[in-house]
């Protein structure tokens, strides 16, 4: 008790520090607004602290407490160098507890360049730090106030591939189309890799493993139509991404390679007061080596997620999701998991199931509290994917619950 205590005195002395920092840089900015003599820089921020509970598993902390570990602050900008070039960039501090590493990041640092545009065309260029624009929340998802909830479904946007996902070094292009007939088309195309610091690889790989990982290669390309005159929106995604080890003195593991495919179709409902989202994907991982030398495993997995939201009042809405995914869609149920590994990996290990509920209140224009439960089965989306831990995550049924402050300008 005493040991959870002194962590959640130092995250809200960490979460102050921060605050203060990006408080002062938004106010610094704000006493030189009259200085800009137009519109060409564009500076935001966010902070967003919330305490998070759960049970059963290490989702959050080892010992199961209520944590503080829920802060999201954040600073980005962009300035019109001229009519066709615009530079544009975000750094967050994250401290998610195991869902991902505590610390600062560089979200995405790029140029972009309007290469072309007329009444029915548009081809813009991306290149440096490049943002994942490819998945239905890919782009809003590192912004607490633009997501549909805190968190978002684990089946796609799983939190130990955060950083990696959010996006990488490369370049992008994304082309438009719009007329009165076939409505409004986008075609999504990026290539690039990201870095992965030693606690971003623990956070993937667990602490037995003392060797590098690196990424190799991403591909992603993604097209999105929404019909003419119409509230809904159709999406395909399609992802290729290349990872190696190289394993270091001591290690628990050997050399080794990994490849990523992920495949999503989507659909989007935007109405007055519903909002419907869905995601349907299939996944493909393939291990080379890693564990010992000469080892192979090629496996498929599915998912999906239904989302539904509405809006109560003004300023008030709710929203319920649910979502499954199957680590393996030969092993739905986890069986042959824990078969292959002789019960050292319970069969719960192969499957992922959430229902959540959440509401939502806007204090006003730029202040909101998020509020959610939920019901968690199954423990494929957990960290470190690679090296299970049944001591902490013991119980097949585990439940979360969070609340989050947050604030934009």
């Amino acid at each position: 008790m005493l040991m959870s205590l002194k962590l959640m005195i130092r995250s809200s002395k960490l979460f102050f520090y921060f605050v203060s920092s990006v408080c002062s840089v938004y106010f610094a900015f704000n006493a030189n607004a009259a200085k800009i003599p137009d519109e060409s820089l564009q500076v935001h921020g966010f902070v967003a602290q919330g305490v998070i509970d759960a049970n059963n598993s290490n989702f959050i902390n080892a010992d199961e407490s209520v944590s503080l570990e829920l802060t999201e602050i954040g600073l980005n900008a962009s300035y019109q160098l001229n009519d066709d070039f615009r530079i544009a960039g975000q750094v967050v501090y994250l401290n998610g507890g195991n869902r991902y590493h505590a610390g600062p990041r560089l979200d995405y640092l790029l140029l972009e360049w309007d290469a072309f545009h007329n009444e029915s065309w548009q081809a813009s260029f991306y290149f440096g730090r490049v943002k994942n624009n490819h998945w239905l929340y890919s782009s809003t998802r590192d912004i607490p106030f633009a997501r549909p909830s805190i968190i978002i479904p684990q089946v796609v946007y799983f939190d130990g591939f955060r950083d990696i996902a959010v996006g990488g070094d490369g370049a992008a292009v994304k082309l438009s189309y719009s007329d009165d007939s076939l409505g409004e088309i986008d075609f999504n195309f990026s290539r690039g890799k990201s870095t992965i610091s030693n606690k971003q690889a623990d956070v993937i790989l667990g602490d037995l493993s003392t060797g590098e990982f690196g990424h190799d290669l991403d591909l992603q390309a993604s097209v999105y139509w929404r019909p003419a005159n119409s509230q809904w929106r159709f999406g395909f995604s399609a992802l290729d991404s290349t990872f190696n080890y190289d394993s270091g003195n001591l290690d628990n593991y050997s050399d080794g390679s990994f490849t990523f495919q992920f495949y999503t179709a989507n659909a989007l409902y935007e109405g007055e007061f519903w909002e419907f989202t869905g995601e349907l994907f299939q996944e493909r991982f393939i291990t080379k080596d890693f564990y010992f030398s000469t080892f192979k495993r090629d496996e498929v997995g599915q998912g999906y997620y239904l989302q539904a939201r509405y809006k109560l009042q003004k300023d008030l809405s709710i929203m319920a999701r649910h979502e499954r995914f199957y680590n393996n869609k030969e092993d739905k149920n986890g069986s042959k998991l824990e078969q292959n590994t002789g019960g050292l990996v319970p069969a719960y290990f192969g499957f992922h199931n959430d229902t959540v509920i959440g509401l939502s209140y806007d204090f006003s224009s730029d202040f909101r509290v998020n509020a959610e439960y939920h019901w968690m089965q199954g423990a494929a989306r957990l960290s470190p994917i690679v090296q299970p831990d049944p001591v902490a995550n013991g119980s097949k049924n585990w439940q979360v619950w969070a609340i989050q402050l947050m604030y934009w300008f």
